[in-house]
């Protein structure tokens, strides 16, 4: 039923895209946000066989275009961990798969591990700005996970806002020597994407911002908003998102946010001039996910 399905949706150019993200790739202190070296290599040899590997702009620009003809999946991480540099990113840069990685940049700058590891009795060592640079100089997409890795849901200082976002953005671009034109929201549940903070990306010039809170990318949708799935370690309940399950579009969230002006960036491949100023953004959100 959902092969029929997905095939009649890849006919009409309205092939689901799924955006998955992973925090850690390593076979050392396993947690809730480490996924072991094979488990994440079968992942992506799952991917590779049956879907179109694609870039966060080429979400958008099929979103926009409503030409989705075949699902697709795109690769990220989250916080940035020094083991990642070990397996996971050789074997998407050898296979030549689009993968953005968004840093915390504080972290990254001091070498401090995540609080999260801290306060779990397991601090993890942490990616370099040498690391960083490197995985950009070959062909991996930098992105901002703001600079200290704040819960967005207690933010409504406009200042601290700036400091996390628009700063952070301009500091990382000098220090990996490439644009930042992508932000993942910290946790990214539904209550720390405020229209405050998604308006402060979008002043960055930024070309989107991703969630975490589990859902599909579909035709039609807002292109600003990228939503993902957590790359589960349990490789069933990652084939059944990836199948696409229509029962997973229900109880969807409503994201509203305002946008005072479009994003003007030449780099961008989706159509600028189709986005409005104000958007309602809604993605499926069942199950929840914890993510960090």
């Amino acid at each position: 039923m959902r092969r029929r399905a997905m095939a009649k949706m890849a006919s009409a150019g309205r092939a689901p895209i799924s955006a998955l993200f992973y925090h850690r790739v390593a076979d050392t202190h396993p947690n809730d946000w480490t996924i072991g070296c094979d488990g994440f290599e079968r992942h992506v040899d799952y991917c590779r066989q049956n879907f179109d590997l694609v870039s966060l702009s080429e979400i958008q620009n099929r979103c926009t275009t409503g030409q989705s003809y075949r699902p697709a999946v795109s690769f990220t991480f989250d916080d940035g961990y020094a083991e990642n540099c070990d397996f996971a990113i050789p074997l998407l840069v050898s296979h030549q798969i689009p993968c953005t990685y968004f840093v915390s940049l504080q972290n990254i700058l001091t070498g401090q591990s995540f609080g999260h590891d801290l306060q779990a009795g397991q601090p993890l060592p942490v990616n370099t700005i040498k690391e960083v640079r490197q995985m950009a100089d070959a062909g991996i997409e930098i992105g901002l996970h703001s600079l200290t890795h704040i819960d967005f849901d207690e933010v409504t200082c406009r200042k601290t806002l700036k400091r996390e976002i628009t700063d952070a953005k301009a500091q990382l671009a000098d220090l990996v020597g490439h644009p930042i034109r992508y932000f993942a929201f910290p946790f990214g549940l539904p209550k720390q994407l405020t229209p405050q903070a998604i308006e402060m990306v979008h002043e960055a010039g930024m070309l989107g911002f991703c969630s975490a809170y589990g859902a599909y990318n579909l035709v039609g949708q807002d292109p600003f908003h990228i939503r993902r799935i957590h790359g589960d370690g349990n490789f069933e309940r990652l084939e059944n998102w990836l199948t696409f399950d229509q029962r997973k579009l229900l109880n969807q969230p409503v994201i509203e946010y305002n946008l005072s002006e479009r994003p003007t960036e030449q780099t961008a491949r989706f159509p600028i001039a189709s986005l409005p100023s104000t958007w309602t953004s809604t993605a499926a959100i069942h199950p929840p996910a914890e993510t960090t």
